[in-house]
């Protein structure tokens, strides 16, 4: 049996994605120093700190919502995000799509210990702050949430409208 089990264990761990195995309140950004991996997403990539020409401010708290909830950018626009938790727990922003978010708060219910870091999730410490670059060169409609388990579902959620480019 017991050996059954490391069976188990061990395929689980080969066939599930590195990044459940990747949250919780552990030292998220601990090697910020690192620059952030530069992986296009359909809701854009990893910006360059150089090319930011505006600053958001986000709220988050203990209410489950943020403020505002509602972005608008432009494509190719290079956003500095501006993460306060206002909180007592931890928070974090995760930006993307509604499909990618869905998947992503399933599996922190079921791992809500895991660890991660991207250059689109930024995690916030209570009352404290945090940031994110990101350049939103796609037009779009997109989501941004907190994923820890329970906060999405209690409706911690927001949407991002990225309008088209008139080139």
């Amino acid at each position: 049996m017991k050996n059954l089990l490391s069976i188990l264990t061990a395929i689980t761990f080969a066939t599930t994605p590195v990044w459940v195995f990747a949250h919780g309140d552990g030292a998220h950004a601990a090697d910020k120093a690192a620059p952030a991996k530069k992986e296009q997403k359909p809701w854009g990539i990893a910006g360059n700190t150089s090319l930011v020409k505006r600053t958001v401010t986000l709220s988050m708290g203990d209410n489950m919502r943020f403020s505002p909830d509602k972005l608008t950018f432009r494509q190719g626009e290079t956003v500095r995000f501006v993460i306060k938790n206002q909180g007592n727990l931890l928070h974090e922003l995760v930006i993307g799509t509604k499909p990618e978010l869905d998947a992503h708060a399933a599996m922190m219910v079921k791992f809500p210990g895991m660890e991660h870091d991207e250059p689109y999730m930024a995690h916030v410490p209570a009352s404290k702050s945090g940031e994110l670059v990101w350049t939103f060169n796609r037009a779009g409609e997109f989501d941004f949430a907190c994923l820890i388990a329970g906060h999405y579902q209690a409706g911690m959620v927001g949407k991002i409208s990225v309008t088209a480019s008139s080139r």
